[in-house]
């Protein structure tokens, strides 16, 4: 890629947590209250995609493609990604290239001390949680402030996103009225509320003087067009069609594979973003701008090209579709697994299904970050892949990295483990048609030491890591060759 130099090195920014996703789950499922506030928040998301998909006589087909574009945009990546650099350049604006997190939080805080500001505001943004950027703009002396209400709500409980679409969604109004009593000056507790109309408010009026003093802000983008070098942001709060207007300096953090070839392809994400992520037939808000207009809005724009282990997906061609993902959210909505662990159990700022395939390739299954862990996160019942928009194959890629993260492990290992002599044991047993019936047989035997999902008698280690997690089933009085044997004839067992 022009401007990145050497290999990509390894995103460690995408990493939030230090703790396997195993044991930041268990913590999760004790929360009654994380699980109530999950559960609710995404069946009302998940109510609303399903109606507002069905609007859409054509919607597999847009889904398709989606897909499509998606897959040749990857495909021409270095060329789009040239031609949007041009583009951009042609109409003002100034392109940089970031080969890592470090890169890109180095720019960002040279712009903005060169622009004299002390203080940034933040159009909601995943690349720059991936980067770290708010610490390192914090280390510089610039303070970020966020003013997507649900980030802001995190940024003011010194707390981290849980969800791609609605960060706070592990907040109750409750405990959001308490962080605004809290850290926004000046507010009556006694009559203040918590509802939702109210807290909007006073979240409005505090970002107000933010807005109008601003010289510096920083957004993300959703899309990027290469024909004509535009950036698309779509928000629902307004809040993002502030920050792109009123400052003097605008920079935007961009992944590179959100490059598009044209405007016609946009139009297909147009429709299909809202309706998987947010349940609309359209975004409130899209804002759109293609370098520097003289006089109008931001005089100076930047736009860095964020790689931070990217280039390394798009080398895989199993893996590469992770890529595709316009981060609607829709996967999240509807994995039992993330609904009942919530965001932060997966230790990373991607989470749920999309997060469990994108993280690990980001940051390389070398066995030495969590993330090596995030493919096991998963019931692979497929659900994910039902309502991708880009048709990601989400449980395939788990499957393959779950592969991928065992022979790793092997490779790192001289001497096999506990788990690997024992799925050897069960190879040997289960290949032999008479050692299968008589395991069989034995394992009716035991029926008494397991009993409402758990044993009797607790398991000696390693064998008490899989059952202090796991409901054991209750096992059969009979096998199945017992009962064919008995109800359908004689069989070799």
């Amino acid at each position: 890629m022009p401007g990145v130099r050497g290999p990509a090195a390894s995103a460690e920014s995408v990493v939030q947590g230090s703790e396997p996703f195993q044991v930041a789950a268990r913590r999760a499922l004790r929360d009654t209250a994380l699980r109530a506030n999950l559960g609710k928040a995404t069946s009302t998301i998940r109510a609303k995609r399903s109606s507002a998909v069905d609007e859409v006589p054509d919607w597999e087909d847009l889904r398709d493609s989606a897909a499509a574009i998606k897959a040749s945009a990857m495909a021409r990546l270095p060329e789009l990604l040239v031609r949007l650099e041009g583009e951009v350049t042609a109409r003002g604006g100034t392109v940089h290239w970031a080969r890592d997190a470090a890169e890109a939080n180095e720019i960002v805080v040279r712009i903005a001390r060169r622009a004299g500001a002390r203080e940034v505001v933040k159009v909601k943004s995943m690349a720059t949680q991936e980067i770290g950027l708010n610490e390192a703009l914090e280390r510089a002396g610039v303070t970020a402030i966020e003013t997507d209400l649900a980030e802001l709500i995190v940024q003011l409980a010194d707390d981290r996103p849980s969800h791609i679409l609605v960060p706070a969604i592990h907040r109750g109004r409750a405990e959001i009225r308490e962080i605004f009593l809290e850290h926004i000056p000046g507010l009556d507790g006694t009559t203040l509320t918590d509802e939702p109309h109210q807290l909007a408010t006073v979240a409005r009026r505090h970002l107000r003087d933010a807005f109008l003093r601003a010289r510096v802000a920083v957004s993300g983008a959703n899309f990027a067009v290469a024909d004509t070098g535009s950036l698309v942001v779509v928000e629902s709060e307004g809040n993002g069609r502030m920050c792109l207007t009123l400052p003097e300096t605008l920079i935007t953090v961009m992944g590179i594979e959100k490059v598009l070839p044209t405007w016609r392809d946009l139009e297909v994400f147009l429709q299909i973003l809202p309706r998987s992520s947010t349940g609309e037939r359209m975004n409130p808000y899209t804002s759109i701008w293609s370098g520097v207009t003289p006089g109008d809005g931001p005089q100076e724009c930047h736009l860095i090209l964020l790689d931070n282990g990217r280039t390394r997906v798009l080398a895989d061609p199993e893996g590469r579709s992770a890529l595709h993902c316009i981060r609607c959210s829709a996967c999240l909505n509807v994995c039992p697994v993330y609904e009942r662990t919530g965001g932060h159990a997966y230790g990373s700022v991607y989470p749920g299904p999309i997060g469990a395939i994108l993280s690990p390739q980001l940051t390389g299954l070398d066995g030495s970050a969590p993330n090596d862990s995030l493919p096991f996160a998963s019931s692979l019942c497929g659900a994910c892949a039902d309502v991708c928009p880009v048709r990601i194959p989400i449980p395939e890629q788990l499957v393959r990295l779950r592969a991928e993260h065992v022979e790793v492990q092997a490779a790192a290992r001289r001497l096999p483990t506990v788990e690997a002599i024992a799925m050897r044991a069960a190879a040997r047993t289960m290949s032999d048609a008479r050692s299968f019936g008589r395991a069989g047989r034995a394992a009716t035997l035991a029926r008494g030491a397991v009993r409402h999902g758990r044993p009797v008698l607790p398991l000696p280690p390693p064998l008490n890591r899989w059952t202090a997690s796991r409901d054991l089933p209750e096992l059969p009085s009979e096998t199945f060759r017992s009962w064919w044997s008995r109800t359908r004839g004689s069989t070799d067992q």
